[in-house]
């Protein structure tokens, strides 16, 4: 269910302050608040020096096997990043939802090794390098149109009724 980023900003905020307002030696757990659903949602969240991690998951979920993949996380993320930092989670969201999506997928907990799971991402790691990178994806687009042996570029491509007319591409050849 996709909801609209309004509410999505406010439930950011109520979890935020539910969490923050929780004196340190208190338990990691709590019920969601009215906006995540009440009682039949807990929070399961740790604190590490400025970053606070957030899992939401239904009442039914362990608290204690939500804490261990919630430090499983946060050490594979510490050895990505060497150090972890707010920064390294701005400006590299998407290695971030990678190494997420490495440990849970649709609510399944997938792999809790941190050996493996940083074993993937290097795996992952290694295959962009090859390629290129995604930054290389324009140029390798460009030069694989460029290779195309057509006799004559076309100027009108028709597929159905949708008609679409090919601009003059000779300044850029």
């Amino acid at each position: 269910m996709i909801m609209p980023e309004e509410i999505q900003q406010q439930i950011v905020r109520e979890t935020f302050h539910l969490v923050l307002k929780r004196d340190d030696n208190i338990c990691n757990f709590l019920e969601g608040g009215s906006l995540i659903g009440g009682s039949d949602y807990k929070l399961i969240y740790r604190h590490y020096a400025t970053l606070y991690f957030v899992f939401c998951v239904d009442s039914s979920e362990s608290e204690l096997g939500i804490l261990d993949l919630i430090q499983v996380f946060v050490e594979t993320l510490d050895k990505c990043f060497e150090n972890v930092c707010e920064l390294d989670l701005i400006f590299h969201m998407d290695k971030v939802h990678y190494i997420l999506q490495e440990v849970v997928m649709g609510g399944m907990v997938l792999e809790t090794n941190m050996n493996e799971i940083v074993a993937q991402i290097e795996a992952q790691n290694r295959l962009e390098k090859s390629e290129g990178g995604l930054s290389a994806a324009p140029a390798r687009a460009v030069s694989a149109v460029k290779n195309i042996n057509l006799p004559e570029i076309p100027r009108n491509i028709n597929i159905g009724d949708l008609n679409i007319k090919v601009p003059n591409l000779s300044q850029f050849v």
